[in-house]
């Protein structure tokens, strides 16, 4: 998340005359390094070129496979990945673009045998998780969960023979359920899904897009309380323009467009931190499949770094209830403008 000291009256004003990413250019910040990284990135698609060096024209060294875990030592600037993207990771053994690996850690967590009679809501802690259909570990498998994505946890079951211990998650989307090992889950705590500045009024938030900078920026009032770089949507899918509502929203979606024929087909599930503003299913949401903000390549929705989704999803009205799995509220919302 980049902050930048402007107003929103001043900023507005750079986004509607174009000149906007003139002035992030000569604030420093149209190539700033992607996040200090976790520990752990993984590869996001098989063939993940290591480098000797941060640069596209540097000696290859030798290809990362799908989910491939590496260890991060550094965040570098290199050669431009994107416009807006100049960051690259270094590991043990040379050099990626950062785009191409999304961070993660390895955070084991202890069990929590009370869930509530409506679930709760978890989220992966390992960089991956395999499911199962059964509670067993010789069970057959289900599908591959991600590092920070969330799902809907309907109870602890503890299995005597094995002595283990499984969360079962359910997918609405899907209708079934799967059994996730407790020690690769976080679950939830209430409070990190309160309202953030509940006490600032509807009509004082803001929450302003631009895709020709891809920066999503947040106000209340004047002043700028947000701002993050993200991935639209690509060409064939663009982000809808104009002015628009959160309306209708859900911490955990199983997202897919149900078109095996297309090149195109996608199917994701737990996308985390899902913040609709139109009926076609266009959303600010976080994204464990990618890590290359600044350039578009959505189907239509605003990609962001999940902790910045969540940022979203915490501050924009209406509030989902602790418990509940999709709010939709139609003629409520934040204020969204996307130019």
């Amino acid at each position: 998340m980049t902050m930048i000291n402007f107003s929103r009256r001043d900023f507005l004003k750079l986004s509607a005359s174009g000149v906007l990413g003139l002035v992030l250019s000569e604030l420093g910040i149209d190539h700033a390094l992607a996040a200090p990284p976790t520990s752990q990135g993984r590869a996001t698609f098989s063939g993940v070129p290591l480098y000797d060096a941060p640069s596209f024209k540097a000696k290859e060294l030798h290809l990362l496979g799908m989910d491939q875990i590496v260890h991060l030592k550094a965040a570098v600037e290199g050669d431009e990945g994107n416009p807006f993207n100049k960051a690259w990771y270094k590991v043990d053994d040379g050099y990626t673009y950062a785009g191409w690996l999304q961070p993660v850690e390895t955070k084991f967590q202890k069990p929590i045998y009370e869930i509530p009679a409506e679930g709760q809501l978890g989220e992966i802690s390992v960089p991956i998780s395999e499911t199962r259909l059964i509670p067993n570990i010789y069970g057959n498998n289900g599908y591959r969960l991600y590092y920070g994505s969330a799902h809907w946890v309907k109870k602890t079951v503890v299995t005597r023979e094995e002595k283990s211990i499984w969360y079962e998650i359910f997918d609405s989307e899907i209708d079934q359920s799967f059994f996730v090992p407790y020690y690769n889950m976080r679950l939830i705590p209430n409070e990190e899904l309160t309202l953030l500045s509940p006490d600032v009024p509807e009509s004082e938030k803001l929450i302003h897009v631009d895709l020709s900078t891809q920066m999503v920026t947040a106000f209340e009032g004047e002043t700028m309380v947000f701002s993050s770089r993200c991935s639209s949507g690509s060409k064939g899918t663009r982000t809808p323009t104009g002015d628009f509502f959160t309306y209708h929203k859900g911490p955990s979606v199983h997202m897919n467009n149900q078109d095996e024929d297309t090149k195109n087909h996608y199917d994701l599930p737990g996308v985390p931190w899902c913040s609709f503003f139109t009926g076609y299913g266009n959303a600010f949401h976080g994204t464990y499949w990618h890590n290359d903000y600044g350039r578009p390549r959505s189907h239509g929705c605003v990609n962001l770094p999940s902790e910045d989704a969540k940022w979203i999803y915490r501050w924009s009205r209406p509030n989902v209830p602790i418990g509940e799995d999709y709010l939709h509220l139609p003629g409520e919302g934040t204020r969204v403008q996307i130019v």
